[in-house]
């Protein structure tokens, strides 16, 4: 397993490129103006574990499909709402296509299927598309439950 592959965002806050691991513990920072990353990777079956299941803020999960029109429109919606809640959560994209195992983990009969996870756990868990505010409060509903990691 790679555990050093990278991907880079911009940050909205002064557009500079920045490179960050797709696992890693914290909340990615701009290397440039400091504030607070949005941090949007793609999983799979081999990495899923190391992405999503061990990440140290809480994290977004969309298990969607390339053929599937609701999962193209709520992409952007699901970057919104990781742009705003930057540094709070991890956005993960599964292709369900591409990651049986997954899919059927997580029992998908409907493409996309939104999950949020907390320490590996499952919290919420929605499917269809919707619009960026009626997501981002979803996401804040779960975690609002949510108990901070000691020291943390």
């Amino acid at each position: 397993m790679n555990t050093t592959r990278t991907t880079t965002v911009t940050c909205p806050n002064c557009g500079r490129g920045n490179r960050i691991p797709v696992a890693a513990e914290g909340r990615p920072r701009c290397g440039h103006c400091k504030q607070p990353l949005p941090w949007l990777v793609d999983a799979g079956d081999d990495d899923f574990a190391e992405i999503a299941e061990r990440a140290s803020v809480p994290v977004l999960v969309d298990l969607w499909a390339t053929w599937c029109g609701p999962c193209r429109m709520v992409s952007p919606a699901l970057e919104q709402v990781a742009r705003d809640l930057a540094g709070r959560i991890k956005l993960v994209k599964v292709d369900v296509d591409k990651n049986p195992q997954l899919s059927r983990r997580f029992e998908v009969q409907a493409v996309p299927t939104l999950l949020v996870l907390d320490q590996g756990e499952q919290v919420a868990r929605q499917a269809g598309a919707a619009p960026a505010h009626v997501l981002r409060a979803w996401v804040e509903q779960a975690m609002a439950g949510r108990q901070p990691a000691a020291g943390g």
